[in-house]
């Protein structure tokens, strides 16, 4: 339920109450105990029916809470639709809601009974209360009339006195400033003994104008001119004790102060003023430049940060210090141009010894020291821009911090480069050891790029560790605009990050620009290795290196910035490169024991050949180490279906009727040009093989552009040499042998049985007795060797 008011709980129970009275007559007025019982409702929040009024109200006859109810209707329903059973269990049903709703309304009037009860005692005690403070009230209304009228007796009975009592008080004061006066110069004369001089400047600024206003009458006159004599020695001693600049910075505040109100010309006081700060501030100066120049000897100590605090305890303080003293004294006086000057020529100085200082931190090991450093420097120059607004020093020393940053970066750069080198360094020499031979050490190149890779990623990660210092959440500029944007897509994304790929691509393409008849010096594992890690950055490390940039340094992309895929074009063009000129360099190397096994032999008159050559063995040895490291770092590649036969081709000058036909010419002295022109026709509809082509990246190709190159330059030694009848032959067992094992290297197989056909005939061309060996003999000799 909830209660209503207490004015219509009084007004029900005082209606009931009334009514209980006349319960004895039968004839009770109907009208009444309808608005006893409306009152009741309204007190519960009822409405007229009885329900609350958000409850729409029903229209059925038959519901029985509703207001329409006809128990008629309702009762022959349930005849109708209801069992016995069930017309049972709904009296039954009824009858305990009749009990609850009779219990709920004795319980409802015994509380509202106990209420009515406790109100009512209520009432009858604050009648009471309010009888006794009406009372009090008239009671003390009547005291405080009798007080009014007492106090109006006094004061007409004491206004005569307090006119008097006005007039003296008058009179006292005035001689009280009389006395003042007439005691003056021997109380100016006692602060002078006492150097108190702002009491005596205070003293006599209260009686100035009083003893000019009746400096007419001689009396006053007097006390004037000794006053006059009195604060001229003041100055004088003011003055000099200005002069003399051994107080302190606030005493000679203080002093300038004084003179300003005895009405010394402001314009030399601020020249004197600034003139002495300035001695002190240049010995600040001179003590950190003392600081610096000792820094080369093993006693000083002294790290950047004790250095920065220093400057700013002393310089930077003493500054803000006469700035405040400055404005406070004679901004009144003229304007701020003195003070700009001042203050930009002593910080230009500053600011040369602090960069001065910076150069001197050329150690990458650790910033912390420097980044807390260039904070308190930073932070501290703050304070002269909120005292000096529009002064330049606060820009030059964010200048300065942004540039140390960039020094920060470029000295990180040539560690990362320093790195890298030695690193190299470290692989090269690892490369010469016995140990990693191939057949010693088969995953020693794996080993040595995947070492090379992660210590120059752990490197890198290590770098930018650190330069994430200057970018910490409790630096002040840090989160600054033209610090952090600047420094952190400029500064570490392209000169630190961007550089150092670019300097590991244009450093590795280096290697193929010195390039000798044996390759250089550089080792052809180094070339692999590098191509390879080029690659590797191409397909993914420079994308990883370059997201993790980003993500530490948020870097947003306002300024051009070099794109990913530039430098994994870069990248992948120096592992090309590389690739390519380690092609180049195992094919001269092939190629020189090649030439050199043509050019030292006598092809004329040399035996009958009953052996592979050993330098054909050292050809074969070699191929197949170089296929086994390039394996080490490269995929297979995609080859040529392969003949059955491609092990048993022969190179005999009669293998075929092409051949028969390019060579039965040469043996008939007669048709010279015949053979020429054969020969021509067959090159022409042959497919060009171009010997120093690029190769891809993988096994197959790489191994196929250095036998290219190797059987190449087999083919050129030979078209200057004049062969025998054995030097013929010689040349076809060799070439056989070749042919035997090199196939399964390359790509395509008809270009080893091509170069090595053009070999054999090219041989065949220059020989003076071209008597071929048979082909089974060739088999048995090659197979034997």
């Amino acid at each position: 339920y909830e209660p209503g008011s207490a004015e219509s709980l009084l007004s029900y129970w005082s209606e009931l109450m009334m009514d209980g009275e006349a319960e004895g007559s039968v004839s009770a007025d109907s009208g009444r105990k309808r608005r006893v019982h409306g009152m009741l409702k309204l007190y519960y929040g009822l409405n007229e029916e009885g329900k609350a009024p958000e409850q729409p109200e029903s229209l059925d006859p038959c519901d029985i809470n509703g207001p329409h109810f006809d128990p008629e209707l309702y009762l022959n329903k349930l005849r109708r639709e209801c069992s016995l059973a069930e017309l049972m269990d709904q009296e039954t049903c009824m009858v305990k809601q009749i009990r609850s709703l009779d219990s709920d309304m004795q319980t409802l009037v015994y509380e509202n009974y106990n209420k009515f009860i406790s109100a009512t005692d209520t009432i009858r005690k604050m009648k009471n209360d309010f009888k006794k403070m009406e009372d009090e009230m008239d009671c003390l209304s009547t005291n405080m009339a009798a007080i009014t009228e007492f106090s109006a007796r006094i004061s007409g009975t004491l206004q005569d006195q307090h006119v008097q009592i006005t007039k003296l008080s008058g009179v006292h004061t005035l001689l009280r400033k009389l006395q003042f006066l007439f005691e003056l110069p021997a109380r100016l004369n006692k602060c002078l003994e006492l150097q108190a001089y702002a009491q005596a400047v205070s003293s006599h600024r209260r009686a100035r104008c009083v003893l000019q206003q009746y400096s007419h009458l001689p009396s006053f006159k007097g006390i004037q001119d000794d006053c006059h004599a009195i604060m001229d020695k003041l100055a004088q001693e003011l003055r000099q004790k200005f002069r003399d600049g051994g107080s302190s910075a606030k005493d000679l505040s203080e002093c300038v102060e004084l003179l300003l109100q005895l009405d010394e010309p402001a314009e030399e006081l601020c020249d004197k003023f600034l003139s002495h700060a300035r001695s002190r501030l240049e010995s600040d100066l001179q003590g950190l430049e003392a600081e610096i120049s000792a820094l080369p000897s093993p006693s000083s100590k002294t790290d950047i940060l004790e250095f920065i605090d220093r400057g700013c305890n002393e310089f930077v303080s003493s500054l803000c210090l006469v700035i405040t003293s400055y404005q406070e004294l004679f901004i009144n006086h003229m304007a701020n141009g003195k003070l700009h000057t001042f203050v930009d020529d002593l910080a230009t100085r500053y600011f040369s010894l602090v960069e001065r200082r910076i150069q001197e931190e050329k150690g990458v090991g650790d910033n912390s020291l420097l980044v807390r450093a260039l904070d308190r420097f930073h932070r501290r120059l703050q304070a002269v821009a909120k005292l000096l607004p529009g002064s330049a020093v606060p820009n030059q020393g964010t200048e300065i911090v942004i540039r140390a940053a960039m020094e920060r970066v470029k000295q990180y750069l040539t560690a990362l480069q320093s790195f890298y080198m030695d690193s190299l360094t470290d692989v090269r020499q690892a490369l010469a050891t016995p140990r990693l031979s191939v057949a010693n050490a088969p995953n020693s190149l794996p080993e040595l790029l995947s070492s090379l890779s992660a210590s120059i990623l752990n490197q890198i990660k290590s770098v930018l560790a650190s330069v994430h210092l200057f970018t910490a959440k409790d630096i002040t500029f840090s989160n600054k605009p033209y610090f952090k944007g600047e420094f952190c897509s400029q500064g570490v994304r392209e000169s630190l990050v961007v550089s150092f790929i670019k300097f590991v691509c244009q450093s590795s393409r280096q290697f193929c620009e010195s390039a000798g008849d044996k390759g250089g010096s550089t080792p052809p594992a180094l070339l692999l290795l590098l191509s390879r890690l080029c690659l590797d950055y191409e397909t993914s490390t420079i994308s990883y290196i370059l997201t993790l940039t980003d993500e530490q340094f948020l870097v947003q992309h306002h300024s051009p910035v070099t794109p990913v895929t530039t430098l994994c074009a870069e990248a992948r063009e120096a592992a090309q490169k590389l690739l390519n000129h380690y092609v180049k360099v195992q094919g001269l190397i092939i190629s020189q024991m090649l030439r050199k096994s043509v050019e030292t032999r006598d092809w004329v008159n040399t035996i009958e050949p009953r052996n592979v050559r050993a330098v054909m063995k050292r050809v074969v040895e070699d191929t197949t180490s170089i296929d086994v490291q390039v394996g080490l770092l490269y995929e297979e590649g995609v080859r040529k279906a392969h003949s059955s036969d491609s092990s048993k081709r022969t190179f005999s000058v009669y293998s075929s009727s092409r051949q028969q036909a390019r060579y039965a010419a040469s043996y008939t002295p007669s048709a010279p040009m015949d053979t020429n022109l054969l020969s021509n026709i067959h090159k022409l509809f042959s497919e060009r093989i171009d010997i120093f082509s690029s190769v891809e990246f993988n096994k197959v190709s790489v191994m196929t552009g250095i036998i290219k190159i190797s059987l190449k330059t087999f083919l050129e030694c030979v078209r200057l040499r004049t062969f025998g009848r054995y030097g013929l032959q010689q040349i076809q067992v060799d070439c056989h042998y070749l042919q035997m094992y090199l196939w399964r290297f390359v790509s395509d197989e008809n270009l080893v049985h091509f170069l090595l056909d053009e070999i054999v005939g090219s041989s065949a061309h220059r020989c003076l007795d071209p008597a071929p060996m048979e082909q089974s003999v060739i088999e048995v000799i090659c197979e034997r060797g």
